[in-house]
């Protein structure tokens, strides 16, 4: 889905879906500079398909010093993107709150600023298909508008300019969530029987907003003795279909049975509960 929708600016009429239309002529381009930008503290971002992901951009900016940033009319900021600049496939923006910046450096003609602002992505109106699990990129922005919404007169204007300034920085990664399941049995078992120790590996599906099998993926079955502080890997598993996991193992003793699935490149990775197991 193409998407552009500017919406540093608390009013709504800045949430544009599509295209934005040419600026007017006499809109200027200020010189901005954008650097240093760090996405999530440079970890990648799993989302689910519900819930909103909470993530923190943190970048410098450079802006002429007679330039005066309000966020009430102008309005500058990070967005994440992905596809191109003049073509974008998807595009997430920050938090309708100014970001909190801190002056660092003034020039003869320049003010540097340490800022930090916030990306509130919530799956159920950023991320809409498979696609938008892939490195995105940022970008620096920049907003003018013009609104004149007083219609006594029996007219109303709105103006709009953007500027946009990428990639810069080095893009981070948005995951679908995973989710892992297991279940040993029979419960309780011989000692020396054998357990059967099944489960479903799924991930979110943004386009359907539920999460569905993940099929042909790794996952380890682990094992953690009772009173022990860790789990050992007993052995690998593939899903199956619908992400369907099954395995056997021999009884030894008691404790707990889990699968771990590591992620992918599009998927992150998932713990299932310690299911545990009375081995008499």
């Amino acid at each position: 889905m193409r998407k552009l929708a500017i919406g540093i600016a608390a009013s709504g009429a800045l949430a544009l879906t599509g295209l934005v239309a040419p600026a007017a002529s006499a809109a200027t381009t200020p010189d901005l500079v954008f650097s240093n930008v760090t996405v999530n503290s440079g970890k990648a971002i799993v989302a689910g398909t519900s819930g909103t992901v909470k993530v923190p951009v943190t970048y410098t900016l450079t802006h002429p010093s007679d330039l005066t940033i309000d966020y009430k009319q102008t309005f500058a900021g990070v967005i994440l993107y992905r596809g191109t600049l003049k073509s974008f496939g998807n595009t997430i923006e920050p938090d309708p709150t100014a970001p909190k910046c801190v002056i660092t450096a003034t020039a003869a003609t320049t003010v540097t600023e340490s800022c930090t602002e916030t990306l509130f992505i919530d799956s159920s109106d950023s991320l809409f298909e498979a696609a938008d699990a892939t490195t995105w990129k940022a970008a620096g922005s920049y907003n003018q508008i013009d609104q004149d919404d007083d219609d006594s007169d029996g007219h109303v204007s709105f103006g709009f300019h953007t500027d946009l300034w990428g990639p810069i920085g080095s893009g981070v990664q948005i995951k679908r969530a995973a989710k892992v399941t297991a279940d040993a049995s029979p419960e309780p078992v011989k000692k020396g029987a054998t357990l059967t120790v099944t489960g479903k590996l799924t991930r979110a599906d943004w386009a359907s907003g539920r999460y569905t099998g993940y099929v042909s993926q790794k996952a380890t079955l682990q094992f953690r003795a009772k009173g022990a502080s860790g789990y050992t890997t007993v052995k690998t598993v593939t899903s199956g279909t619908g992400g369907a996991l099954r395995t056997t193992t021999k009884a030894t003793k008691d404790g707990y049975y889990r699968y771990v699935f590591a992620g992918t490149t599009t998927t992150g990775a998932a713990t299932a509960a310690g299911d545990y197991v009375d081995v008499r």
